[in-house]
């Protein structure tokens, strides 16, 4: 039974960062994993190097990085400013993997919470190729993780505003999110580096939202009085659903293909969606991921205004279940 084929391999104490190099274009085919992480430094200083966030891109056609730059620019330039007096979400969906999975999660997650949350034109998309021929979007990567935020940062009033972060993708044990594009991209979304972008920037009021293995080790960092913190798995778990061929993973499925999807509060969602993972999780036999949940006591100032603005009809999941993946 392969329900989570976690595609990453031991990563060198430290890898080269990129100079500038740009996320693959979208294609109709994502690119596949063809070879291991490479092994660019030697050394024994164990995970220390990856704190900072590394990223390598690698063997891109000039082609293919200038199609990608002109996408990323005009999602960002799309992007409308705050409404006054008005306590408005900013939504960023990322998928971090070319493994199609991700790029489907993202995607229909970023029409989900655009919805609930009131953020239509004030949503990023950033999801490559799904491998069913929907129209290009921008890829996922570190880089244009960084920019999006940037550009959040920029447009949104900090002082009320809030963002709605997915993030979708492999887990790394001790490290963190596993950017892994093809044979082209590869990287490290450590917490301490999502922390440092998100204080850095000045982004106080956030929903996070993370689906990888693993992603438990995101909450210390990223714990404060006015963040809501929901993640696949504990720290030392795994996760599951992540089948390229699948259309969720078991956390996208349970909190944003069901749970979010009805006019429900962010508490009794998560609250849903872990009750459901664990249904799942008993009837395959597997290991319990754990799933977090962490919501600051400050959380309700930006929170309620959101959620008393959100449909009060639900709408009807899409894609096949992730328990498709399970042997009957």
């Amino acid at each position: 039974m392969r329900l989570c084929q976690m595609r990453f391999w031991r990563v060198p104490a430290l890898l080269l960062a990129s100079l500038g190099a740009l996320p693959a274009v979208a294609q109709q085919q994502p690119p596949e994993h063809r070879t291991e992480w490479p092994g660019l430094v030697s050394g024994d200083s164990g995970i220390d190097g990856l704190e900072s966030g590394p990223e390598l891109q690698r063997g891109r056609s000039p082609q293919a990085m200038l199609a990608e730059q002109r996408r990323l620019t005009a999602a960002l330039a799309g992007l409308q400013p705050e409404r006054k007096g008005v306590v408005d979400a900013y939504v960023v969906s990322v998928a971090l993997d070319s493994d199609p999975v991700f790029a489907r999660e993202a995607r229909e997650s970023a029409r989900v919470l655009s919805r609930r949350y009131d953020a239509e034109g004030r949503s990023l998309v950033l999801a490559g190729a799904d491998g069913r021929g929907a129209p290009p979007m921008p890829a996922g990567s570190i880089t244009a993780l960084s920019l999006a935020l940037a550009r959040v940062a920029e447009v949104m009033d900090r002082k009320q505003d809030a963002l709605v972060l997915f993030v979708t993708a492999h887990g790394a044990p001790d490290a963190g999110i596993a950017y892994h594009d093809g044979d082209e991209g590869f990287g490290i979304l450590s917490p301490a580096r999502l922390a440092a972008m998100l204080d850095g920037l000045g982004i106080r009021n956030r929903l996070l939202l993370l689906s990888a293995c693993y992603s438990g080790a995101f909450v210390p960092r990223l714990l404060s009085d006015t963040s809501a913190i929901l993640t696949a798995a504990s720290a030392a778990r795994t996760s599951f659903g992540c089948r390229a061929e699948n259309d969720w993973t078991f956390f996208g499925d349970a909190l944003i293909n069901h749970a979010l999807r009805k006019p429900q509060p962010l508490a009794d969602a998560a609250a849903e969606a872990r009750q459901t993972i664990i249904g799942w999780e008993r009837a395959g036999r597997l290991d319990p991921s754990h799933p977090q949940v962490t919501i600051g006591d400050g959380v309700a100032s930006w929170l309620g205004p959101l959620e008393a603005r959100m449909p009060k009809a639900a709408t009807t999941p899409v894609g096949a279940p992730a328990t498709d993946a399970l042997e009957p």
